[in-house]
């Protein structure tokens, strides 16, 4: 392909892109397909030889499209969202069509800069600490990793990376019953064992008891082991629960603990002045995670991870053989030296688009917006006869059940919960995902993608009553 076909085929694409955005809510939010159904449609072998753009632009149509669920679909009120935007996508297009590898500031100083910035500018939207820096990785999974592996590292002196482990070496780390399931992979990945993972129980509104963490560490300290770190949650992905950081903060700083927290999805909240007060004490942690590819418009990936001790993570995480030294490597920031890859993507210029395109107050006021989306499906709920809510609603996402007032028997209620969602996801107008809150079938609902409204809101929400009461005779 020369430059003027790349030309002719991309505007083409462009034009597709348009007309995909603009029309959404013509797809199926989720495909019918089964196990198999695309990967049978596709050749067994790869071409010998090269096939011009036409057809494999037409098997994308015929073949991909309609296997994908869509994601900005305004019927997908399932798991979080990851939204995008116009002008994600556009500096996406860029980011691609520089190729640039920008792992140190010589090989990209636009990229390391911009990033620098970018990340001081979300510090400063949030009400982060000025002394936090930040680094884009490229999800909280790898951001907990590097917060797991940077606490390893300074509460041994660094020894671990020199030596491994020893039987001396006897780490627990602490998170709630409700802590993402990231966590249970990465103290397996830092090889801190599964078995030294602590759960801590959590009160009424699911958030941890800080009263049970302290307790926990106290016996684990009287039995050898060393507590390492405490992750805590901001937004917990089944009910969007706030662990109370200021107290988990204080116990941490008492048993010389490692604080993270995983704001992953309701972070982004945290621009809104109003939403702060629900975390008053934000800069009492060691290191903080907020995804900007979740609620804040900018395509995966885009993980904004935010550290107090910079020299900390340089030091887990540096190696430099001579093919990769520079002479400006002591005033620079080389981002190969803040994560586990040496590759990295030039991530910052998307947020960059975004934050610039929308400005602050347009970012805080789409927050406002979606918030107020949950906050009428929840008035919904509290009014309507067969529908329970099942947690508080801080956010966007609404945690319910089907609850007939003829059944009370918890494993029939739950049978009929899951049906009820596979039925309304089966009908490709609405999509929504489930979790257990006190061993209970809950159903979660979460509207929270770039151009939802409120009148999507309402009809996906109609819809999804009218769909289920004829299904339950209600």
């Amino acid at each position: 392909m020369n430059t003027e076909e790349f030309r002719e085929n991309a505007h083409e694409l462009v034009d597709w892109m348009a007309d995909y955005l603009g029309n959404l809510e013509k797809y199926p939010v989720k495909p019918e397909v089964k196990p198999g159904d695309i990967k049978a449609r596709l050749p067994v072998a790869a071409p010998v030889e090269g096939e011009d753009f036409n057809t494999i632009f037409s098997d994308f149509k015929d073949i991909i499209i309609p296997g994908m669920t869509h994601w900005q679909h305004p019927g997908f009120f399932a798991y979080f969202p990851a939204n995008n935007s116009e002008p994600s996508i556009l500096a996406e297009m860029l980011t691609a069509s520089m190729g640039a590898q920008c792992m140190l500031w010589l090989t990209s100083p636009a990229a390391e800069e911009l990033e620098e910035r970018m990340m001081e500018w979300l510090r400063d939207i949030l009400g982060l600490p000025k002394e936090f820096v930040g680094v884009i990785q490229d999800s909280s999974s790898s951001a907990t990793l590097v917060a797991l592996l940077s606490a390893r590292e300074k509460r041994s002196d660094f020894a671990i990376n020199r030596r491994g482990f020893t039987p001396v070496d006897r780490y627990r780390v602490y998170t709630s019953t409700q802590g993402h399931s990231s966590v249970d992979k990465d103290v397996k990945i830092a090889g801190i064992g599964i078995e030294n993972l602590v759960k801590i129980g959590v009160n009424n509104n699911f958030a941890m008891r800080t009263e049970l963490l302290e307790e926990a560490i106290i016996q684990d300290i009287a039995a050898g082991f060393t507590p390492l770190a405490v992750v805590s949650t901001f937004g917990t992905t089944s009910s969007t629960a706030i662990d109370p950081s200021g107290e988990i903060g204080r116990i941490c700083e008492k048993y010389g603990c490692w604080h993270h927290v995983d704001a992953s999805y309701a972070g982004t909240a945290l621009m809104l002045p109003e939403i702060r007060e629900l975390m008053p004490e934000i800069g009492r942690c060691d290191s903080f995670v907020v995804n900007p590819h979740k609620w804040m418009f900018t395509n995966f990936d885009c993980s904004a991870y935010f550290i107090r001790d910079k020299q900390s993570l340089i030091n887990t995480f540096s190696i430099l053989p001579e093919y990769l030294k520079t002479p400006e490597d002591k005033i620079v920031n080389n981002y190969r030296d803040w994560g586990v890859p040496l590759g990295r993507r030039f991530r910052a210029l998307k947020l960059w688009f975004v934050i610039r395109t929308y400005g602050i107050s347009g970012l805080q006021q789409k927050i406002r917006d979606h918030i107020a989306f949950g906050q009428w499906v929840k008035q919904q709920i509290v009014d309507t006869p067969g529908l329970e809510l099942m947690a508080p609603t801080l956010f966007n996402l609404v945690c319910f059940r089907f609850h007939p007032q003829d059944i009370e028997d918890e494993a029939e209620l739950g049978r009929l919960n899951e049906t009820v969602l596979n039925k309304l996801n089966h009908s490709g107008k609405v999509f929504l995902t489930q979790t257990k809150l006190n061993e209970k079938y809950v159903i979660r609902f979460v509207a929270g993608q770039t151009h939802t409204t409120f009148e999507t809101v309402k009809k996906g929400w109609a819809f999804l009553v009218k769909e289920a009461y004829a299904y339950l005779n209600l």
